[in-house]
């Protein structure tokens, strides 16, 4: 008996119905990314390894999917098999453990099956792309990419082995402008999916560094931040009992206090950051950063985004230098982050291209799924299904029927002939159950007046029109 066919986990089937509503936000963001001026370009699926491997910690390593070279690697020249005797020595699920001569046995056997990696983000191979391609880019380069990457992640609610990404980035431009466009581009995007109410949450790694500076843990920026981060999940006392487990000591806290106080206008948060991080030059900068884009943005306005400024917004620290974006749903739906980004300095430093300067952010497609579907967001017109289905009463018919669906088409009317001449129940049966809201009759009597009769398959309402008349109620 075979076996029951199934899909790895944390990969997903998705229907007609989800595809056309995730083409919809994909052609939205689209659009958009375009009306920005940025340029599409595609990467491949996949990667050589070293250009993926170091690049997001040894955690991001580890969840890099390897793909398997071709041929016999695992047989010496006298066609035996041939497996270092370290690495048979290990046990499978014990990477955490072993010792460093070891991982380095296992990172050259690994090296030795496999050389290439499916892409983990978008990121670095947009940085391995803009090194290589250098001398054929006019530079600030503006490019955006949306395409699926790869994580050999533990699979649970929301979060997948494979999954799209949305990324516009700037890069070869250190001017702030940039960090101003992209938060009206959020806002524009999210106007246009009718997702009203989003906040931008926006931040500044040189504030993070002056905080730390300030209160004299500059060598525990990571733990202090990476605590300040819980805030809003395990309250104040629960981020400071972290911070003194993590060595901060108490006369620090006493610094930091102002901001688990932390409230009011965005004016009014960067009035209280210059106070606290006025004896910072590193801090400072931040704060005239953020100050810089907080007033031209207030100038130029927002359709119905909200931006805030987060101090305990932490993300991508190991990369990002100046601005730290972040994206949150509406108050009433409970779901995590649907956009992120920042401003990096030299992400193109770890291909050989110094000082080139970037920002960028993304969207969350599957989360902007969920969000619009939770709140009943997506329009009627979104649907895979077609808007009329000819019936079907034989060859003579069908050739009619067949004369208006092309001239239907041609006015982007999505319009289909039931391809057999079967019960009429059965045709009318199969528009039900695909949804199509309208039926055509084109019989004897209807072929005799050039006319069609419509039938409204919600209401049972059925007119008899010709063909202007049908083109323009599948228009309505």
């Amino acid at each position: 008996m075979a076996s029951k066919p199934s899909i790895p986990k944390g990969t997903r089937d998705f229907s007609p119905a989800e595809v056309s509503k995730r083409q919809y936000i994909i052609q939205t963001i689209k659009s958009n990314f375009e009306k920005f001026g940025f340029q599409p370009i595609e990467t491949p699926s996949f990667e050589n390894s070293d250009t993926l491997m170091g690049k997001y910690g040894e955690e991001g390593d580890r969840l890099i999917f390897k793909i398997l070279n071709s041929g016999n690697f695992f047989f010496d020249k006298n066609n035996k098999i041939e497996i270092p005797e370290s690495i048979e020595a290990l046990q499978v699920n014990s990477a955490e453990t072993i010792d460093l001569s070891q991982r380095i046995e296992l990172n050259k056997f690994t090296g030795k099956i496999s050389e290439k990696a499916l892409r983990y983000d978008l990121t670095v191979p947009f940085a391995r792309y803009v090194v290589q391609h250098q001398n054929e880019i006019e530079f600030p380069f503006k490019r955006y990419q949306i395409q699926p990457v790869w994580r050999a992640d533990r699979p649970q609610k929301s979060r997948y082995r494979e999954f799209f990404q949305c990324d516009a980035d700037v890069v070869g431009s250190k001017s702030l402008w940039q960090e101003v466009e992209l938060v009206q581009l959020y806002d524009t995007v999210f106007t246009s999916l009718g997702l009203e109410g989003v906040t931008i949450k926006i931040n500044n790694r040189k504030i993070l560094s002056g905080i730390a500076e300030v209160i004299g843990a500059s060598d525990k920026l990571i733990d202090f931040t990476v605590a300040l981060d819980k805030l809003d999940k395990i309250g104040e006392d629960g981020v400071k009992k972290e911070m003194i487990e993590k060595g901060i000591s108490e006369d620090a806290l006493v610094k930091v206090q102002p901001l688990f106080s932390f409230s009011g206008t965005f004016s009014d948060k960067i009035s209280q950051l210059s106070d606290l991080l006025a004896e910072s030059e590193e801090g400072m900068k931040g704060v005239e950063e953020l100050k810089f884009i907080c007033d031209n943005v207030a100038t130029l306005g927002l359709s119905t985004a909200i931006l805030d400024l987060d101090v305990t917004l932490a993300r991508g620290l190991n990369y990002y230098t100046g601005a730290i974006f972040e994206v949150a749903a509406p108050k009433t739906v409970s779901i995590g982050s649907i956009g992120g980004g920042g401003r990096y300095d030299d992400l193109t430093g770890i291909f050989g291209l110094k000082n080139m300067s970037g920002v960028g952010i993304s969207f969350g497609l599957d989360r902007i799924y969920d969000v619009l579907e939770e709140l009943k967001l997506f329009p009627d017109t979104v649907a895979a299904t077609s808007k009329a289905l000819f019936i079907n009463y034989g060859d003579k018919e069908a050739l009619y029927a067949s004369q208006a669906i092309q001239q239907l088409r041609r006015e982007n009317i999505k319009v289909e002939l039931y391809p057999d001449n079967v019960k009429v129940g059965k045709q009318f049966q199969y528009a039900d159950k695909r949804m199509i809201p309208f039926a055509v009759i084109a019989g004897d009597q209807e072929i005799a007046s050039k006319t069609y009769s419509l039938k409204n398959l919600v209401s049972g309402e059925q007119i008899a029109v010709d063909f202007e008349g049908l083109k323009n109620a599948l228009l309505g």
